[in-house]
C-alpha cells in the first residue's frame, strides 16, 4: 500500500500538449503522477493537475542528456513506490529541408525522441519486470508510417520508436508488463510552432485533433493492454489504413505537399 493508496505513473513531456493531457488522464483515473519536462511551464502544469486531488511530483530535467534521464529516474525511485505505468512521451520536431536545417536541431530530435526513450525505458521495464507488472506507453506517431519530406529526421525518429515498441511487445509477451504505442496524427499543440512549421499546410491547418482526445484514447488503450492506438480522429485512422497500401514514394510526395515551407500560403492561392 502506498502513502496515498493510489498507483504511481510517470509522464514525460508533461508541461503541455499531449503529455499534459496524459498526466491529466492518469490523475483523473486514480493515479498519483510524477511529471517531467525541461521548461518552466511544468510548475504551472503540476499546480493545475493537483486540482484533481492526485499527488503530483514535478521533476524538471532535460532528457536530451544522460544526466537528465538519471536525475528523473532517481526522483522516481526516491518516492519508494513502484511505477504502475509510464508514458514516455517527450519529443521534439524540426521542419524544413534537411540541407537547410541546423544539424544541432536534428541531433536534438535524435537525443530526445530516440536516445532518451531508450535510456528511460531500460530501468522502467527492468523495475516493472522485477515488480511483476506495469504498463508502458510510447508516443510514436502516424508520421512513423511515411517518409517525412521536410521532416526527414523527425519521421525517422518516430519510425524508430514504432519499431522499438513493437519489438518490446514481442519480447515481453509472456510477462505481466505491456507496451502500447500511441500514434497521433496532427494534433493541436505547440509542436508545429516550435518546429518552425507555422507556414506549412499541416502547421496552419485548423483540422488538427485535440490533445485531450488523443490522450484519452492513448490512456484507454494502455489500460486495456492494447499494442497500439491510432488517435484520435477518423481522418487519422483512415490515413494510417491507406498508408498500408500506398507506396513509400507516393507517401513521401504527399508529405511534401503538407510539410513544405510556405505551403500554407500556397493553399490559400
Amino acid at each position: 500500500m502506498t502513502s496515498t493508496g493510489r498507483p504511481l505513473a510517470l509522464v514525460t513531456g508533461a508541461s503541455s500538449g499531449i503529455g499534459l493531457e496524459l498526466a491529466r488522464q492518469f490523475a483523473d483515473n486514480g493515479f498519483d503522477v510524477v511529471v517531467n519536462a525541461e521548461d518552466a511551464r511544468l510548475d504551472g502544469a503540476a499546480a493545475e493537475l493537483r486540482g484533481t486531488g492526485a499527488e503530483i511530483t514535478p521533476v524538471r530535467a532535460d532528457l536530451r542528456s544522460a544526466d537528465g534521464v538519471e536525475h528523473l529516474y532517481s526522483a522516481v525511485r526516491a518516492t519508494g513506490r513502484p511505477l504502475a505505468a509510464a508514458a514516455l512521451n517527450a519529443g521534439v520536431g524540426q521542419g524544413g529541408a534537411f540541407l537547410d536545417t541546423d544539424i544541432a536541431d536534428e541531433l536534438e530530435i535524435v537525443d530526445l525522441n530516440i536516445t532518451s526513450t531508450l535510456r528511460l525505458a531500460k530501468p522502467v521495464l527492468q523495475d516493472m519486470i522485477a515488480g511483476n507488472g506495469g504498463r508502458v506507453l510510447i508516443t510514436s506517431s502516424i508520421a512513423s508510417t511515411m517518409p517525412g519530406t521536410y521532416q526527414a529526421v523527425y519521421n525517422a525518429s518516430k519510425s524508430f520508436l514504432q519499431s522499438f515498441a513493437e519489438a518490446l511487445q514481442s519480447e515481453l509477451r509472456d510477462t505481466p508488463v505491456t507496451v502500447t504505442s500511441l500514434m497521433p496524427g496532427p494534433t493541436e499543440t505547440d509542436f508545429f510552432h516550435r518546429a518552425d512549421m507555422d507556414d506549412t499546410r499541416v502547421g496552419a491547418s485548423d483540422s488538427k485533433d485535440g490533445a485531450a482526445q488523443v490522450a484519452r484514447q492513448g490512456f484507454e488503450a494502455l489500460m486495456k493492454g492494447e499494442s497500439r492506438v491510432v488517435a484520435a480522429s477518423v481522418g487519422t485512422k483512415v490515413q494510417e489504413a491507406v498508408g498500408k497500401v500506398v507506396p513509400d514514394r507516393l507517401k513521401a510526395e504527399a508529405h511534401r505537399k503538407m510539410a513544405e515551407p510556405g505551403s500554407a500560403s500556397h493553399e490559400k492561392e
